[in-house]
């Protein structure tokens, strides 16, 4: 692939996590097209809850798809109960980010949960 000069014609942003080879791989291959996103950083700067409920409506996910079973707080406040609400689960990913899934993406094609990491590519430019 050849290089590009990164451009912000195509806004993409990428909630990452620097230490997650998902994460690396999805913000490489945007890099990669030629776009260079807008990095929020989730676990130093948690999407609010209003922002929570966006990104899972555009995704057509609920909020307990936007949980990660394999981090520490989920098992401790027994997130697998169905007892809770998406309000409350939100209300959880808000306190402990940790427990956000990742990637997600949002770019003009639409907003994905990068997982894999190459599903990236349905979104990316043209």
């Amino acid at each position: 692939m050849t290089a590009r000069t990164p451009t912000t014609a195509y806004p993409m942003t990428i909630y990452h996590k620097p230490n997650c080879s998902t994460s690396r791989n999805v913000l490489q291959l945007i890099r990669e097209s030629g776009v260079e996103p807008e990095i929020v950083l989730y676990l130093e700067t948690p999407p609010s809850k209003k922002k929570l409920r966006e990104l899972s409506k555009a995704m057509g996910m609920g909020a307990r798809d936007l949980l990660r079973a394999k981090e520490a707080p989920y098992e401790e406040l027994n997130l697998a109960d169905p007892k809770w609400t998406d309000d409350q689960i939100f209300d959880f990913i808000v306190e402990h980010p940790i427990l956000l899934q990742r990637p997600i993406v949002v770019s003009p094609r639409g907003t994905l949960m990068c997982r894999p990491w190459e599903r990236v590519r349905e979104i990316l430019p043209a």
